[in-house]
């Protein structure tokens, strides 16, 4: 494998996922903003890495493989911590997580077959929506919104709900050849 900025990037992504979690969970309001920047700012490198590996044209099995999943460690321990929090309830979570498990568990059959799953337009959507509800809840969390803060959070969350469950049906259906008999 060559090593490269966009792996680089991804490695560090996974990376931050600690140092976020540890700020996440000490008291103090420059923790929870630390929390904030450090999660926003791995999930920036996501649309940089991916950016620069087809720009620099050095797209890596790695990076394929690599960059899906530091986008679900970072976006999933976040909300595995807010289901902790009390900021969601738990059914929610498990919905967007087990689309997550079962996209990747079919990624991996793919790979398997010799057949690369592309991210679709939804499955990007999918992303910023879980992205921009955990951004919300931590911005909202320690700097307040006022009363529509909670309706905004459940749009937010319904939003990336639907998003997962639309985008992971999209992937099955692209998929389903991969599953009929060969001729």
């Amino acid at each position: 494998m060559r090593w490269n900025v966009p792996n680089s990037l991804t490695v560090a992504r996974v990376a931050s996922v600690p140092l976020f979690l540890v700020f996440l969970f000490l008291p103090g309001t420059v923790f929870k903003i630390l929390a904030l920047a450090i999660f926003t700012v791995a999930a920036l490198t996501d649309a940089v890495d991916g950016y620069l590996a087809r720009s620099l044209r050095e797209v890596t099995t790695f990076g394929k493989l690599a960059d899906p999943i530091a986008d679900k460690v970072l976006v999933a321990a976040a909300l595995v911590s807010f289901v902790e929090f009390g900021e969601l309830r738990a059914l929610p979570v498990i919905v967007i997580l087990a689309r997550e498990f079962l996209v990747t568990g079919l990624r991996i059959f793919a790979l398997a077959e010799g057949v690369v799953i592309a991210a679709s337009p939804l499955g990007k959507l999918k992303t910023i929506s879980h992205v921009g509800l955990v951004i919300f809840i931590l911005a909202t969390r320690y700097f307040g919104v006022g009363e529509w803060g909670e309706l905004a959070k459940q749009v937010f969350l319904y939003l990336a709900v639907a998003l997962a469950v639309i985008s992971g049906g999209e992937y099955f259906w692209r998929s389903r050849k991969l599953f009929l008999p060969s001729p």
